[in-house]
């Protein structure tokens, strides 16, 4: 279990890396894009320099972590020899259970297979293999190297023994593992998405706008960042996708996506990565463009 393969390297994907890495686990970064990886680790090494900044590690961990990552783009060479795969591919429940099927074909017999889903059913993507039992859901938070929690999901046939390794695991990480049951949102988002929708539902109806929202959440609720701010954090196009998930889950009209938030994405306005959202982060997207020229 010292190896661990991570199924891409994106947002999620490179902050699992990252942890398991600084851990002490050698990481198989993997991911079918050679400019995604290369991001991926730029991203990585950038995240250890503020920690080394706020001397929260030496120059001496940074560097054994970053050591302890190694780069594929052939998922065939990239699962060999693990004893756990990650993989935080795109929310697309397709997608995943592809990935799901080659790598029971690739993996050694004893490999546990976990996904980082934010939403999709842990027993559906199990049903695509051979072994259910060893197939779970490790949804860690963003951003990971600095959330605790990791929400560990049982399938329906997922084993005891899977699921104490994997919370034992989690603990090496420096994690703190809850363990829920699988329906649609788990609980995480469950909870989380149906407030971010009333909180666009009351933007669209009118109520208040975007600041004002998110001043009162941050200020009345006391949380750090407003749901709106934080939809633009998560991707609004993420947040479409757990919400129709849930929808198709539940088939309660209470998880029904509001149209403001359809059209958003639709429009391409996904929030930070597309440099507008609920905020427009334009400015600040050609700021950090400028300041990587000179870097």
């Amino acid at each position: 279990m010292k190896n661990v393969a991570v199924i891409g390297a994106g947002t999620m994907g490179n902050g699992i890396a990252h942890t398991f890495a600084q851990s002490g686990f050698k990481v198989q970064l993997i991911d079918i894009n050679e400019a995604s990886l290369k991001k991926g680790m730029e991203t990585i090494s950038k995240n250890l320099d503020r920690m080394v900044v706020k001397e929260k590690i030496s120059e001496a961990n940074k560097s054994d972590t970053l050591g302890n990552i190694t780069t594929f783009t052939d998922i065939s060479k990239g699962v060999e020899n693990v004893g756990l795969v990650v993989e935080a591919a795109t929310e697309n429940v397709d997608l995943k259970l592809k990935i799901f099927n080659q790598l029971d074909d690739l993996c050694q017999e004893e490999t546990i297979l976990a996904t980082n889903t934010s939403s999709i059913s842990i027993t559906q993507i199990a049903a695509v293999t051979s072994r259910p039992d060893k197939v779970i859901g490790m949804h860690f938070m963003n951003p990971v190297p600095i959330m605790k929690l990791v929400e560990i999901i049982r399938g329906y046939s997922t084993s005891d023994e899977a699921t104490n390794t994997i919370m034992e695991l989690s603990k090496t990480l420096g994690k703190i593992p809850t363990e829920v049951n699988d329906y649609p949102g788990f609980v995480a988002n469950r909870i989380l998405m149906p407030m971010i929708n009333e909180s666009i539902e009351t933007l669209y109806n009118g109520v208040a706008g975007v600041s004002e929202i998110d001043t009162v959440m941050k200020l009345g609720m006391a949380h750090p960042m407003g749901p709106l701010q934080l939809a633009d954090f998560i991707g609004l196009d993420v947040c479409l996708s757990i919400l129709n998930v849930m929808y198709d889950g539940f088939k309660n009209p209470k998880y029904a996506p509001c149209p403001l938030l359809v059209n958003m994405v639709r429009a391409g306005k996904l929030g930070v990565k597309s440099g507008e959202g609920f905020y427009d982060y334009s400015q600040t997207r050609k700021a950090e463009k400028v300041a990587s020229q000179f870097a």
